[in-house]
């Protein structure tokens, strides 16, 4: 059974560095008034951490990338092969109410879904396999995706606010161009009940603000 009623789909052409990245998607999550699948790229050489992650995990695991500070929890993500997509859901929705496991469940077994029309083996984890690694897709926790051979196919992070559920997920599974927007409508199918493109244009004053503010700062960047 689809989670939303109707869903928007940002195929968001713009590829930004890792701090506009994650300005953006805290701007959806405050603003949307329906769920929102964003799917994006990156400019540069950009990896991510979880908002309790480690930077000097980070930086010794992958020196050779820029970081950036997600609002959200998971663990360490090299954003140079990987597809990325956000979902923010206003709080009005049911998922919002659910615990962040049944939630975190619910979206994967959703991208599970859109992948097996391509041909890919995806089941959710059980979590037995957990690796306590820092990175990300070398530690398959409950209700990520992997393969038929246990390994890690996607991974997330969510987060819960007044306005809202944000759920940020990473997929080792690059896929760009037309390929990687057919995979984006079958997600939103997978998704809602109904689904349309919008493409929205983030208020530029907000998004530079956020940036100042925090996932431009250092300080935030190495705040664990």
């Amino acid at each position: 059974m689809a989670l939303f009623g109707k869903l928007t789909l940002w195929l968001d052409a713009r590829k930004r560095p890792g701090p506009e990245a994650m300005a953006v998607d805290e701007w959806l999550a405050e603003s949307t008034k329906v769920p929102v699948l964003r799917v994006y790229g990156w400019q540069g050489n950009w990896g991510s951490l979880g908002y309790f992650g480690k930077i000097s995990e980070a930086r010794a695991a992958l020196p050779e990338l820029d970081w950036v500070r997600r609002w959200t929890g998971g663990g360490l993500v090299d954003h140079r092969a990987d597809w990325t997509y956000t979902l923010a859901a206003p709080a009005g929705e049911k998922i919002c109410k659910l615990r962040g496991a049944e939630s975190y469940r619910l979206i994967h077994a959703a991208l599970a879904g859109a992948l097996e029309a391509e041909g890919i083996d995806a089941r959710l984890s059980s979590g037995d396999q957990q690796t306590g690694a820092a990175l990300c897709f070398r530690n398959p926790v409950g209700y990520d995706l992997v393969d038929g051979a246990g390994r890690k196919l996607a991974g997330a992070g969510q987060r819960r606010t007044k306005c809202g559920l944000l759920h940020q997920g990473s997929l080792a599974l690059p896929c760009a161009g037309a390929a990687g927007e057919q995979r984006a409508g079958r997600l939103a199918a997978a998704l809602a009940e109904q689904w349309e493109h919008t493409d929205p244009e983030p208020p530029e004053d907000l998004i530079e603000r956020k940036i100042r503010d925090r996932y431009g700062r250092a300080a935030w960047t190495a705040r664990c």
